[in-house]
């Protein structure tokens, strides 16, 4: 697995990144995302959803846990912030993370459900009140190019 670690001078550059790999994504594709509040996920996964051709307004799932948006593929956004154990398996999360779609797990350590070997994690350190370092461990080839082409800029 390779892990590359890049600073975000903005949200802005936040979002492009995302929505360079939201580009690429295919479905299975899933994006594990971890760190403090405010620290990027979100714009992240609106990044990612713009990738995706999702035209609605995407914003953080914290109270109800999954939204569903349609894009060239589904994409399933799912806050796992405030979920509880009984939660996760009511709703059966486990069928979006291997679904047709690309998915997008903010606060990811917090499941208990095991997370599927293909995906992209990524942890966000706040620097400050603009900058973010993205450390990113991921065994996909074709986003590994990605990561790089950003690290090269």
């Amino acid at each position: 697995m390779s892990q590359f670690q890049f600073v975000s001078h903005s949200t802005e550059e936040t979002m492009r990144i995302a929505e360079r790999l939201g580009q690429e994504a295919e479905a299975g594709d899933l994006f594990a995302l971890d760190g403090d509040l405010g620290a990027g996920k979100t714009h992240f996964s609106k990044g990612l959803a713009k990738g995706l051709g999702v035209e609605a307004m995407v914003n953080s799932p914290t109270f109800t846990i999954l939204k569903v948006y349609n894009g060239r593929l589904p994409f399933y956004h799912i806050d796992a912030y405030r979920l509880d154990e009984n939660e996760e398996e009511e709703l059966g999360l486990e069928e979006y993370m291997e679904g047709s779609g690309v998915t997008v797990v903010e606060w990811a350590s917090n499941l208990r459900t095991q997370l599927p070997g293909r995906r992209v994690n990524i942890t966000f350190k706040r620097v400050d009140e603009q900058e973010r370092e993205l450390i990113v461990c991921t065994d996909h080839v074709r986003f590994e190019r990605i990561f790089k082409e950003f690290m090269d800029q």
